[in-house]
């Protein structure tokens, strides 16, 4: 197995939670992120890598030039378990306070709230 040692510009920990639409965006639209700015600009870390100590996350993590949070929702969980493992997020996005996206369902949100999700993720990356 083949491991990249040099840590991304941008560490991105993500809801990506499947109960509601917001949740599962956070992940979605991080991912489109990733995919537009490339490896070394930004990576989806571990989140669960955090609260279980895991060393190679948060190595990764103290590199990082920048951790940004993105919650889908008023309940914070990102960017509480970035906290809760000692680091402190340099943005922090949600989706419902920030970008206005309406939390429903999982599978009911419009591509313009994906777009709206990207666009705010990646001004954060690029700033």
């Amino acid at each position: 197995m083949s491991t990249n040692s040099k840590s991304p510009e941008n560490a991105l920990f993500v809801c990506f939670g499947g109960m509601s639409n917001v949740g599962a965006l956070t992940g979605i639209a991080s991912l489109e992120v990733v995919k537009q700015v490339g490896g070394e600009k930004a990576a989806v870390f571990c989140l669960a890598g955090l609260p279980t100590g895991a060393q190679t996350v948060l190595n990764k993590t103290r590199a990082a030039r920048q951790i940004i949070a993105v919650d889908g929702c008023p309940l914070n969980c990102a960017s509480k378990v970035v906290a809760q493992a000692g680091f402190t997020p340099d943005k922090i996005i949600n989706l419902v306070e920030d970008c206005g996206v309406k939390k429903g369902p999982t599978f009911d949100y419009t591509d313009e709230d994906l777009q709206t999700a990207v666009e705010a993720i990646l001004g954060a990356v690029e700033a």
